[in-house]
């Protein structure tokens, strides 16, 4: 990997890791992390196949309460790391997922020493306030974020100093018997956090879109920039429907949405 590479993947992990907080431009979701980091590395189809199959589980990740949800940040940036260095391809992204899994697990300590620090920040923070300086809050809140962002650059630091032969040599010796059993737990995996998603959204407005793009997901002559403009002007036709059936609401048990509405009278 050149050294511009190393630089960009460095950068790529510190961004990921300070949008786990600010969470406003989404470098920390496995789609966009993965992907960029099989950009800076020239390995781009690996990358977004691994984030698209990351982000199906990382959908069902959510934090309630003090219940804190895997890291998706720190599975993202070194499993597409792992799948890198390892030299699979596309070949080894179950493997990656599998990998994945228990690194996301993982990253819960570091958040947990991070925000352990962010204590310490608060009480520095209050100290300032408490002296008017307006500059020594805003200089903590920075250090605060960019201790986010070491926490998923330090790992990925780490993960770049193993020797590439290292990586690959370890996964190309896994045996047969383990490497189905990770493509086959990765599997799995995917389709229970597609499941806790779907469980989230069922509603009686959902399902027949959901029905619909099911069924057309099964043409394999529809490409993905076809399912994209189906999926749009379903979209517009709804978004149409609504405006018309708000506009034309004259009371009763109607709610304002012509689908809803329908489904309701059934």
């Amino acid at each position: 990997m050149s050294p511009i590479s190393v630089v960009l993947v460095l950068i790529v992990a510190f961004l990921a890791g300070m949008e786990g907080i600010l969470d406003e431009f989404e470098f920390h979701q496995p789609l966009v992390a993965c992907t960029l980091i099989g950009l800076v590395t020239g390995n781009l189809e690996a990358g977004i196949v691994l984030g698209g199959s990351l982000q199906m589980i990382a959908l069902g990740w959510a934090n309630i309460g003090a219940a804190v949800a895997p890291d998706a940040a720190l599975a993202s940036v070194a499993s597409a790391l792992i799948l890198v260095k390892g030299g699979q391809g596309v070949a080894g992204v179950s493997t990656a997922i599998a990998i994945a899994i228990p690194l996301a697990v993982a990253g819960l300590f570091l958040t947990m020493v991070v925000r352990t620090l962010s204590v310490f920040y608060s009480h520095q923070m209050d100290a300032a306030a408490a002296k008017g300086s307006f500059a020594g809050v805003e200089a903590w809140q920075i250090i605060a974020i960019c201790t986010q962002g070491l926490r998923i650059m330090i790992p990925a630091a780490l993960l770049l100093f193993i020797p590439t032969e290292t990586v690959s040599g370890l996964l190309n010796s896994m045996p047969a018997w383990l490497t189905d059993g990770m493509s086959i737990g990765g599997g799995m995996v995917v389709a229970v956090g597609y499941a806790m998603v779907i469980n989230m959204m069922a509603t009686a407005e959902v399902w027949p879109f959901f029905i619909i793009g099911f069924c057309l997901a099964a043409v394999s002559d529809l490409t993905l920039i076809a399912l994209g403009s189906i999926a749009v002007a379903i979209a517009l036709i709804y978004l149409k429907l609504s405006e018309g059936g708000g506009a034309g609401n004259g009371g009763g048990g109607n709610v304002g949405d012509p689908l809803d509405d329908i489904l309701n009278d059934y």
